[in-house]
């Protein structure tokens, strides 16, 4: 008899999805850092998730509506660099690669927190 696997989160780390990101996406936690925001966000993406998307968006800066689109296929998330948005941080910065079928997206991202939880701001795209 094979022994079932459960495959790793989306975002990378070796965890399954409802260990890892999928907690935050349930509401059952709140992601402790801004990378462990910016890893859910991107496993949001992946899993077509716009809810938890627009909920962990600066209110600021939030879109009124998220349009994904589902021909979209990810094929991962590299973390580049982090700045701050740690436990003891209210800011942080996420540099990141996400790839998808076709290209990469680079990014720098902005985090802020917003009543003791982690929020997107906005991004920047570093010259390559």
């Amino acid at each position: 008899m094979a022994a079932m696997t459960t495959p790793s989160c989306p975002c990378g780390l070796p965890e399954p999805y409802e260990k890892c990101c999928g907690r935050f996406h349930a509401g059952a936690a709140a992601a402790p850092t801004a990378e462990a925001l910016m890893r859910s966000r991107y496993s949001a993406f992946v899993r077509l998730d716009a809810g938890y998307l627009l909920r962990t968006w600066h209110p600021g800066t939030r879109p009124r509506r998220l349009d994904l689109d589902p021909g979209t296929r990810w094929t991962g998330l590299e973390i580049l660099d982090t700045t701050a948005g740690s436990a003891f941080h209210s800011t942080g910065t996420v540099t990141f690669r996400a790839s998808y079928r076709g290209g990469s997206l680079h990014e720098r991202s902005r985090f802020e927190r917003v009543d003791g939880a982690w929020v997107y701001v906005d991004g920047e795209f570093p010259a390559p």
